[in-house]
């Protein structure tokens, strides 16, 4: 009897390992097809720069700062407040460095003061928090964006910045997959592992360096660095976002990608990575 249960097991196997990379191959085709939209405006927009760069990020921040306060709509955040706060960060940046970033955030908290005691549904103070919230992850990373893209050789660091935090992310999901043993933040994100964590680590880091290979005014060493800085804050990104969604009790920041998720699905790896590899940048220039 054993031996006619043997190659029933086997087969049955082969076909749960068929069937993992059937699944495997088309949510890797689910996942290109989702980023390619995004991938074709950031390459767009980063290659004209300027206000037509500031303007385009801050239609994404609109998009992304509207969905984080519908995941928090029983609190009432000021969501024109949350606006004005993101126009101001964005106009800051394009006409001057840090400290008029730092003087924009400064100012939007009394902004988004005002606007909320004037609002007739009277905005609670968890609501006023929501919309701080997204001033600093959102906005504060697209202003870093657009300094980024202000600094020598700018452009091209954005995209390299994009290149591997997507590798970085794509390493994770799929190391995670196929090696996956220990939970990296059961509470938090029950799918991620330890060993995705690491392979996805090192797959941006190689992507980076990779990419750097075509700049000539870039060395190994700087691309590395810059690499490494991407893979570390780009995971931290999607579990922070992961964190939100848990606390807010969805699954999804929105619908713009349909089953895929909204923008802040798309960019909560970014929001992290992009200032990382502007400090990093500015340090090694």
């Amino acid at each position: 009897m054993a031996d006619q249960l043997q190659p029933a097991k086997s087969s049955r196997a082969k076909r749960l390992r068929w069937l993992e990379l059937r699944n495997g191959g088309s949510e890797l085709t689910a996942r290109v097809a989702t980023a390619v939209p995004l991938a074709l405006l950031a390459i767009a927009l980063v290659a004209i720069g300027g206000w037509i760069f500031g303007l385009g990020l801050f239609v994404l921040g609109v998009i992304a700062l509207r969905e984080l306060c519908s995941m928090f709509e029983r609190l009432s955040p000021p969501i024109l407040a949350g606006f004005v706060g993101l126009l101001l960060l964005l106009v800051a940046a394009q006409t001057g460095g840090p400290s008029r970033v730092l003087l924009a955030l400064i100012l939007s908290l009394a902004v988004v003061f005002l606007i909320s005691i004037s609002d007739h549904q009277a905005t609670s103070l968890p609501g006023l928090a929501i919309a701080m919230l997204g001033l600093i992850w959102i906005g504060l990373a697209f202003a870093h964006a657009i300094m980024l893209r202000e600094l020598v050789h700018g452009s091209a660091i954005v995209f390299l910045v994009l290149i591997a935090t997507f590798i970085t992310d794509t390493g994770a999901y799929f190391g995670g997959r196929s090696f996956g043993r220990r939970r990296l933040a059961p509470r938090i994100s029950p799918a991620k592992t330890v060993e995705g964590l690491l392979i996805g680590i090192v797959a941006g880091t190689a992507a980076a360096w990779f990419t750097g290979l075509y700049l000539d005014w870039l060395s190994g060493v700087d691309a590395l660095i810059l690499g490494l800085a991407v893979a570390l804050a780009a995971p931290l990104g999607d579990l922070f976002e992961s964190y939100v969604k848990r606390e807010a009790g969805v699954k999804d920041s929105g619908t713009i990608f349909g089953a895929h998720g909204g923008v802040l699905d798309r960019l909560d790896a970014v929001c992290f990575s992009i200032v990382a590899g502007y400090y990093v940048w500015s340090a090694l220039l």
